[in-house]
């Protein structure tokens, strides 16, 4: 450990306001940018030295607390010491004290609830601004190296992947032409939740700040005042969260026998985060693919969700990100017979309509000018998601739905007027 007065060196030369940005964006992805391609020539000896050198990098302190703190949508949400980073001031102060040389000690993460689609809350683990901070130091060094070993079947929580590219990956196995009709439409019990943390560790084995990560799976959550311990999980709502879940479920391909890149597998995978779906030829096919995901998962201290898996054929159709796919008869207009639609699911609609439904409510006598303000946002967003699949009829049918709340609304401030 260096001596306060040697840790603080930077301490004086270090300006929020005078630092270059571009340099420091550039500086950063060239370090990633060797940690992947030294990944790919298996040379493990430089991955783990650029490693230690991002770690120590100031430039990936800078970079990480101002996407954290200038550029992340919870900039405003606190930890358990009820601190945020708003000033450039601060900003200074907490870069300073992530580049000492001093050993680092995880703070418990505060437990929040968000409701879920289903009417359930799902938990949230929010670490304090500087550990938050130092993750997004640490997940610069862990990404890269990862990035260039992970399968390219997985599309969540990806830099340079969403969830358009996954429906696309779907649509080119559905398509009528394609041999593989019976899916396994999965999803996995929890597994932010109950995440092996000696599974984990093991796949991180040989990294350099892999006693940090331990420790933010270790630190465990405050809930109400009390403190409770982690025995499984890694949890929502931290930065390197999502990266972690991705690691501990990397290797699916190879447990069900599918072969990266080649044509000739019998099967397809399509991963997102924790949901999933297999392509199979057949239904025992299905079936048995299920069985073997299942073992497998158990290594990794998770199960399936049983109310959630189902084995369907392509005619039945299945949701996925808010899209349904599925194939429709069409003897006069393909040469197959079958057609292929990805259209916005039902429930995606219902969910929509919930959501616009409450604005309704929340703005009822407010100025027009607030309404449109809090609309267009939502409405915008959600045509953006959807615009690229099979939508008309759906946004015709939202476009009526919608006029009709215009009108009941114009109706409620104008009670006098024809």
């Amino acid at each position: 450990m260096q001596s306060e007065s040697q840790a603080n060196v930077t301490e004086r030369q270090l300006q929020w306001n005078a630092v270059k940005w571009r340099e420091v964006e550039s500086a950063v992805r060239n370090l990633r940018q060797r940690i992947f391609r030294a990944t790919r020539e298996a040379d493990l000896k430089r991955v783990k030295s650029l490693q230690r050198l991002i770690l120590r990098s100031q430039a990936n302190v800078l970079l990480s607390i101002r996407k954290l703190t200038q550029v992340n949508a919870g900039k405003n949400t606190p930890g358990v010491d009820k601190l945020v980073v708003k000033t450039p001031q601060a900003r200074t102060k907490l870069a300073q004290q992530l580049l000492k040389c001093e050993p680092w000690k995880a703070t418990p993460a505060r437990r929040v609830y968000i409701p879920k689609a289903n009417g359930e809350k799902r938990p949230l683990g929010i670490p304090t601004v500087a550990d938050r901070a130092m993750q997004a130091v640490v997940k610069s060094a862990l990404e890269p190296f990862w990035e260039a070993k992970f399968e390219a079947c997985s599309y969540g929580f990806r830099p340079g992947r969403s969830g358009h590219d996954a429906i696309g990956s779907i649509f080119n196995y559905a398509r009528s032409r394609g041999k593989k009709r019976w899916i396994v439409d999965a999803d996995i019990k929890g597994a932010f939740d109950n995440i092996s943390h000696m599974a984990l560790l093991e796949l991180v084995k040989g990294f350099p700040a892999k006693e940090l990560l331990k420790q933010w799976l270790k630190a465990g959550y405050l809930e109400k005042g009390v403190f409770h311990d982690a025995e499984s999980g890694t949890p929502q709502g931290g930065v390197i969260s999502p990266l972690l879940a991705n690691i501990a479920l990397h290797g699916m391909e190879e447990a069900l026998g599918i072969k990266s890149g080649s044509q000739r597998n019998k099967r397809g995978l399509i991963r997102y985060a924790d949901d999933f779906v297999i392509f199979c030829e057949s239904k025992e096919d299905a079936e048995k693919a299920t069985r073997e995901i299942t073992s497998w998962l158990v290594t990794k201290g998770l199960e399936m969700s049983v109310e959630k898996t189902r084995i369907r054929h392509l005619t039945e159709g299945f949701d996925f990100l808010g899209f349904n796919v599925r194939i429709y008869p069409a003897p006069k207009t393909s040469r197959t017979g079958w057609k292929l639609l990805i259209k916005p699911s039902n429930e995606a609609v219902k969910k929509f309509k919930r959501k616009v439904k409450a604005i309704w409510k929340a703005q009822r006598g407010e100025h027009m000018s607030a309404l449109l303000k809090a609309f267009n946002p939502v409405i915008r967003g959600w045509t953006n998601y959807y615009r690229s699949v099979v939508s008309k009829t759906t946004f015709n049918h939202l476009d009526k739905w919608m006029f009709g709340r215009c009108v009941r609304y114009a109706r409620f401030r104008h009670p006098a007027k024809p």
